[in-house]
């Protein structure tokens, strides 16, 4: 079975009712981190736990030394988990606004600590889901704890130090999800320094979209990486962005592909700006 695996919004409503599923709410806003939490206040899907980006999903930020979501710490994020009922034999469902990428992100920390079977990325997320007519809910969840055990996967994980020592390899696709314009340094909306880190090519996430928001087809996103990768195999491949979150897209529509899930750089481009020694580059 696929690591990647999408569910429509009519497929998902079919199995709201069915025992042991989890659904999480990751809607999250950068420039509103209150945003995800009130939404989901104000409705969301039947039986959804909210997921929140800052407070859930990432681990302390350390001024000068972390990016702006580093990886949560392991035991804290199973007992999340634990705690919205997943267990290892749960089917998760994750979604968000529509474009994916704090879905994907979640689907990412499953994945980094062992659980790769049973978890969809609702395609389209609440856009589609609203395209399709379906409703919202109030009630709060039912509780029952899971009893899910994980172990973080370091080979799916790069530090700044490994990343610095490979960059003059030719071992080493590095991808960047972030807009073509941030890539080349022209604007930089959130992060102190502009640019990228050099060698990078320009990866944007919102390219494994079609035009209302689903996943392109597996072939579809095959050959955008393929030009991407030209010729070189996936296993030199590495993703980031400016935190960790929208690289994670590019992880999932990669898998989606057919790709192996292939490392990513946590920390990111707000981690590698963290140390002024390491290098940085702007334009193309």
């Amino acid at each position: 079975m696929p690591i990647a695996q999408l569910i429509s919004p009519q497929g998902l409503h079919a199995r709201l009712d069915e025992p042991g599923l989890v659904i999480l709410d990751c809607r999250f806003a950068l420039e509103d981190t209150d945003y995800g939490q009130r939404s989901y206040a104000e409705g969301h899907l039947a039986g959804a736990r909210f997921a929140d980006l800052d407070k859930d999903l990432s681990g302390a930020v350390v001024k000068q030394v972390t990016g702006r979501h580093p990886l949560p710490a392991p035991g804290e994020l199973i007992e999340r988990l634990q705690g919205w009922g997943v267990s290892a034999d749960s089917d998760v469902v994750l979604y968000d606004d529509g474009p994916g990428a704090f879905a994907a992100h979640a689907w990412w920390l499953l994945m980094w600590l062992g659980k790769r079977e049973g978890v969809y990325l609702l395609d389209g997320g609440l856009k589609a889901w609203h395209a399709a007519g379906l409703p919202l809910s109030l009630d709060p969840p039912a509780h029952e704890a899971g009893h899910f055990s994980g172990k973080p996967d370091n080979s799916l994980v790069v530090s700044a130090q490994q990343l610095q020592a490979q960059l003059e390899s030719p071992d080493l696709t590095l991808i960047d999800a972030r807009a073509p314009a941030r890539f080349r340094g022209e604007v930089e909306p959130i992060d102190p320094v502009a640019g990228h880190i050099p060698g990078a090519r320009c990866a944007v996430f919102t390219d494994n979209l079609a035009a209302d928001g689903r996943f392109l087809p597996a072939d579809q996103l095959k050959a955008r990486f393929e030009k991407i990768l030209a010729g070189r195999p996936a296993s030199t491949l590495v993703s980031y962005c400016g935190s960790g979150v929208t690289a994670c897209h590019n992880l999932f529509a990669l898998c989606l592909a057919g790709y192996p899930l292939v490392p990513l750089y946590a920390g990111s481009w707000s981690e590698w700006i963290t140390d002024p020694q390491r290098p940085r580059a702007t334009g193309d």
